[in-house]
């Protein structure tokens, strides 16, 4: 039995929300599954991402697959990466202890550059919502032009006269 840890879509139309699953590969996307190991919201800035890390790692380490996307968020949180360490733990690279102080120091650099990458976000919407005035200034030519309108239409209108026409002689 090929087992998948993939999402599972929730929410209405044009609004996903998605269930972090694991589930049999012969399974429908939205059918049975076997356990729920998590959420993941795309709408919210920045995504949303809710996971039972210690579950995810222990149906990794049974060799379930995960999909692509499910991959991407699993590496975001440290999962693939906290199975990298224990894995050279098995090896005999290092003890349990040096992977745990590795894996804490990369989670808490890892937090605070998505901490200063949501402040950026922050500062970045509430400049869009700044109103600034559109103003244009008026150019000198212009308003020059304006002045000879209004003084033509000031001016009583006199239409030139029109030469008399001469009258041509009669053919005879």
């Amino acid at each position: 039995m090929a087992v998948k840890i993939r999402l599972q879509r929730h929410g209405s139309k044009k609004r996903p929300f998605y269930f972090i699953v694991v589930a049999d590969g012969r399974a429908p996307r939205d059918g049975k599954f076997i356990q729920k190991i998590g959420t993941y919201n795309p709408l919210t800035v920045p995504a949303t991402i809710e996971l039972d890390r210690q579950k995810a790692l222990e149906w990794l380490n049974k060799g379930a697959q995960p999909t692509d996307t499910v991959h991407r968020i699993l590496s975001f949180k440290g999962v693939l990466y906290l199975k990298h360490l224990l894995r050279g733990v098995k090896l005999g690279l290092f003890d349990d202890a040096t992977a745990m102080a590795k894996f804490q120091t990369w989670y808490a650099e890892h937090e605070s550059q998505v901490a200063s990458k949501n402040d950026a976000h922050k500062k970045a919407q509430a400049a869009k919502k700044v109103y600034v005035p559109v103003v244009k200034k008026v150019a000198e030519p212009v308003a020059e032009v304006v002045a000879e309108v209004v003084a033509e239409a000031a001016a009583p209108e006199v239409a030139p006269e029109a030469p008399a026409a001469e009258e041509t002689p009669a053919a005879e």
